[in-house]
């Protein structure tokens, strides 16, 4: 399926979905290669998926300024080149700050800075991916506040499944939470629908169908509601890798 077959409502939910965190785990590519895995995505067929790319604070005096606007980077202070700034405190910028919080009584005060919110999905541990549950309150709260947020880690398949948590010979493996279930859910979250566990819980792909609209089994939403809620709402997704959503996409013939 080439690119212009792409369903209208699947192009909408995913444009600009992915900030390439390459040189983080379990990817862990050095600083160079995972820059320049950056500037050849973003001449490729999938760029309209590309967002920014993600790095440390530390890294950003080896980042050539050809890549300034392009950068997420996470800081405990406000840096000049970001495009956005992620971080577990909430900062005073120009720019937009996903605050990484601990608990979702912290969620008021992010806003009430003008920071933006960011959920954890994932690690290397199994323990280190959130319950259902946890990630439908996350996402429940934030859309009750009308607060913008991103999600990062464990989001590199599209449909919730068992997958291997690195990319080591003997990795141990999981249930993954996917990114189609947590893009679906907060779309559906921010034009009012509550019951969101069942859609992040989704582990069969034929559930979710797109055409001029996003399916989840019995519910729907337009092309312009998906717009709207990845503009408003649901910003992007961290991953370290670009390709391998994208091979899952096409596995499913959705690309």
């Amino acid at each position: 399926m080439n690119e212009t077959a792409i369903s209208s409502a699947l192009k909408a939910l995913l444009t600009g979905f992915i900030d390439y965190a390459g040189i983080f785990p379990p990817a862990k590519l050095e600083l160079d290669k995972a820059l320049s895995n950056f500037d050849h995505y973003r001449q490729s067929q999938y760029a309209w998926m590309l967002r920014w790319f993600v790095l440390g604070a530390a890294e950003l005096e080896r980042t050539p300024q050809k890549f300034d606007g392009c950068l997420s980077v996470i800081a405990t202070d406000d840096k000049t080149r970001a495009a956005t700034l992620e971080s577990t405190a909430i900062l005073s910028s120009n720019r937009p700050v996903y605050c990484e919080v601990s608990a979702l009584d912290k969620l008021e005060a992010v806003k009430a800075a003008g920071n933006f919110a960011k959920i954890r999905t994932g690690g290397l541990k199994p323990e280190a991916i959130p319950e259902v549950r946890v990630v439908a309150e996350f996402i429940r709260a934030c859309a009750k506040l009308r607060l913008p947020f991103k999600a990062t880690a464990g989001l590199h398949h599209p449909i919730r499944s068992q997958q291997p948590l690195s990319y080591e010979a003997d990795a141990q493996t999981a249930t993954m939470h996917g990114f189609i279930n947590v893009l679906m859910a907060a779309s559906f979250a921010w034009h009012g629908e509550g019951n969101i566990e069942p859609i992040i819980a989704e582990t069969d792909a034929s559930a979710f169908h797109f055409d001029d609209r996003a399916h989840w089994r019995n519910l729907s939403l337009s092309e312009a509601q998906i717009k709207q809620a990845r503009a408003e709402f649901m910003h992007s997704v961290g991953s370290c890798s670009f390709e391998e959503p994208i091979e899952d996409l096409k596995n499913l013939g959705w690309l």
